[in-house]
């Protein structure tokens, strides 16, 4: 009777190359401690992160509010409203109609407004926080109320001065020129009753990306 050796039976799985493999975890490695770095900003990277985004937010609602300064005048009040949102802030007329504000404050440097008369009707919608919509503070007397009605809500209200002196001061962001993030400060005197004076001045939000492109 012949006798057969038996043969092993051949190995038919894929040929592993340990080179290969240690490539492949290397270059998996490296693409886990990218993604790791970037979620392992700076700090000091967050702040303009944020501020980017909040821009682009910014962006998107003032493209939607600045169409409302084309609304033909005499457009019933509710029809604006039911386009472009409630207003900010609103407040009486003497003729019985309304001041209605529609404000980007406190980030924003845009506001709108319009009076309506008595039946409801707007007039013209106009931007109101620009170098020369301000100039108006240089005649008659002004209360906080009186400029609420005006300007809308501002951005900040704060206090300048010696503790013995302090003087309050109201300021709205705009934009200076119509190209610089100002803030335009407004003072309202020790007892916060009447305005006083006010000026300019730059956006300390923005004073740390005055030069970022070098």
């Amino acid at each position: 009777m012949p006798y057969y050796r038996a043969q092993p039976e051949a190995d038919t799985s894929p040929t592993k190359h340990p080179s290969r493999t240690k490539i492949s975890v290397g270059l998996a490695s490296q693409a886990a401690a990218k993604t790791s770095n970037r979620l392992r900003r700076p700090i000091a990277d967050w702040p303009r992160i944020f501020k980017t985004a909040g821009a682009a937010l910014l962006l998107s609602a003032l493209t939607a509010c600045a169409n409302i300064a084309k609304v033909p005048p005499g457009t019933p009040a509710n029809q604006v409203i039911s386009q472009f949102g409630q207003p900010t802030y609103t407040c009486p007329l003497d003729n019985g109609g309304q001041r209605l504000i529609w404000s980007m404050q406190p980030f924003g440097q845009q506001a709108w407004g319009t009076n309506t008369d008595a039946e409801g009707r707007v007039g013209p919608v106009e931007q109101l926080l620009t170098d020369a919509h301000f100039q108006v503070l240089k005649s008659g007397e002004w209360t906080p109320e009186k400029l609420l009605c005006e300007f809308g809500p501002p951005a900040e209200k704060t206090g300048v001065g010696l503790p013995s002196s302090i003087q309050i001061v109201w300021s709205w962001r705009y934009m200076q020129d119509g190209v610089w993030y100002a803030m335009m400060h407004v003072y309202l005197g020790r007892d916060g009753e009447r305005v006083t004076r006010f000026h300019p001045g730059p956006d300390p939000r923005y004073e740390g990306d005055r030069f970022w492109w070098f």
